[in-house]
């Protein structure tokens, strides 16, 4: 049986190497994958290498590199680990792998240019050690998650769950919409608030809420309704946008001001013991006025206040906010955009309706100049006040 020098001496006479001045000297670069361990990577990496540690590399090469023949470098601190790696590469049908002579050691020694990667404190690797795990989320994924900024309209019904879940996945900053204060009628299904809080501003007790749950996040309370005034100020800074209104005006608007700003918006609403969820995408088709281009009269869209709700309602229709939230900000998965998804709680079912953009929609249509798009408050042209859950 071989020893482990006789078999470094064997992979050297048959895995292909690559020298620095080899990679550096190359016109088309590379996918360069570092197998090295997490403390390792922490210390430093080639600008723009793709961080798989050994021990996962046959499980996430797939997900960052589709294209078997695509040409790759892999490294590792000294060159050793990376012949291992590119060995394994081959093995798995990859057919233009070479591993880096003299690792990162030798790339940093010889004056090449590096970079320290963002990492994360040992407390947050534990906190959020699941998420990492998931080769679809992984380091990497965590991170953008820490550095997203997702915005919520509302801190009532929707904006409750999915708050609270963003912020236990990590989400790096949350925005809070909302000029009211906590009723003992609101308890029955916000879950940010409790007993104790009563009278107190809904930005306010979501915050104790959300910090509590998880001090990484930053929350930034906007204690103010949401007007054609403040709207784009207050949603241009985010980057997904959560609505959590519970009346048409406050939609249309939110419609409005994402086309202009060109953000995403995950729309949700609930009433009696039903809900309906969708993802007006960043290009704006369709957008919330192809799935309705004229509010209801108002004595056939009650409010919750006006309706009920069942408690729990809103706790699935957040949490599906939620989940629609971090698919973006993270790549992955299958949006809803283009179709409406329909929760029937007492049926224990749900359907999906296709939603189709509208050519002739004043706000997403043919010919439509999103940039001009006129801002404007609608309790007059929707006959209701603002409400968020």
């Amino acid at each position: 049986m071989a020893d482990y020098d006789s078999l470094v001496k064997e992979l050297r006479t048959s895995i292909p190497e690559i020298d620095i001045a080899g990679l550096t000297s190359l016109t088309t670069r590379p996918v360069i994958i570092d197998c090295r361990e997490a403390d390792e990577y922490a210390e430093g990496a080639l600008v723009g290498a793709v961080w798989i540690p050994r021990g996962f590399l046959e499980s996430k090469i797939e997900k960052e590199v589709g294209d078997r023949a695509a040409p790759i470098v892999v490294y590792c601190r000294s060159g050793v680990r990376s012949l291992f790696a590119t060995r394994t590469l081959n093995e798995l049908g990859y057919t233009n792998v070479k591993s880096l002579a003299g690792g990162f050691t030798g790339w940093k020694k010889s004056g090449q240019p590096w970079v320290t990667p963002h990492s994360l404190r040992p407390d947050q690797e534990n906190r959020y050690s699941r998420h990492i795990l998931l080769p679809e989320v992984g380091l990497a994924g965590q991170q953008k998650l820490l550095a997203a900024k997702i915005v919520c309209i509302g801190a009532g019904g929707l904006g409750s769950p999915s708050s609270m879940y963003l912020a236990a996945a990590g989400v790096g900053t949350l925005g809070l919409i909302d000029d009211d204060v906590v009723d003992a009628s609101n308890l029955q299904r916000q879950i940010l608030h409790g007993t104790d809080r009563l009278n107190t501003p809904k930005v306010d007790s979501a915050e104790k809420t959300l910090k509590n749950l998880n001090p990484d996040v930053n929350v930034a309370k906007h204690r103010t309704r949401l007007t054609s005034a403040n709207a784009l100020e207050l949603l241009g800074g985010y980057d997904v946008i959560i609505d959590g209104a519970d009346n048409f005006a406050t939609r249309y608007l939110v419609n409005d001001v994402a086309l202009k700003l060109g953000k995403p918006v995950i729309h949700a609403s609930i009433f009696r013991f039903e809900g309906q969820l969708t993802v007006f995408p960043a290009n704006g088709s369709p957008c919330y006025r192809c799935l309705y281009p004229q509010p209801p009269p108002p004595e056939d869209a009650p409010s919750c206040a006006e309706g009920g709700v069942l408690g729990v309602l809103p706790g699935t229709m957040g949490a599906l906010q939620a989940t629609e939230a971090i698919k973006l900000v993270l790549g992955i998965g299958t949006g809803l955009a283009g179709r409406l998804l329909i929760y029937d709680a007492l049926a224990a079912r749900f359907r999906e309706l296709k939603l189709r953009r509208d050519p002739s929609c004043p706000t997403c249509g043919d010919g439509v100049d999103r940039s001009k798009i006129e801002l404007v408050d609608y309790e007059q042209f929707c006959a209701a006040p603002r409400r968020h859950g």
